[in-house]
């Protein structure tokens, strides 16, 4: 049995690392988010794709709420989005994103 609370993560993505030698996350793959999509259980995909995964602002904003004792989970932009973002800007492609 593995179990993480905190640990290292990627220095590109700000993802968990994966396996059990590097004290990394739990994998949570395409079809695991099929099923919660099928399921609807919007909210808990949200959480898993964000604050649990790559968004280190939310990450930091769940993390203050805890000790806070409040129960709001305000999700941000994940880290991932981001370095899709700049790739595609290094193909020479303009992408401006609305910000609401």
């Amino acid at each position: 049995m593995h179990a993480r609370s905190t640990g290292p993560y990627s220095l590109v993505t700000q993802q968990p690392l994966g396996g059990k030698a590097q004290f990394g996350g739990q994998r949570f793959g395409e079809m695991e988010v099929w099923a919660l999509e099928a399921y609807g259980a919007a909210y808990v995909l949200q959480e898993m794709l964000t604050v649990k995964s790559d968004d280190v602002v939310g990450r930091t904003k769940v993390y203050e709420s805890i000790v806070k004792g409040e129960h709001s989970i305000e999700a941000g932009m994940p880290e991932s989005f981001n370095v899709l973002v700049k790739e595609i800007r290094s193909l020479g492609l303009d992408i401006e994103l609305e910000r609401s």
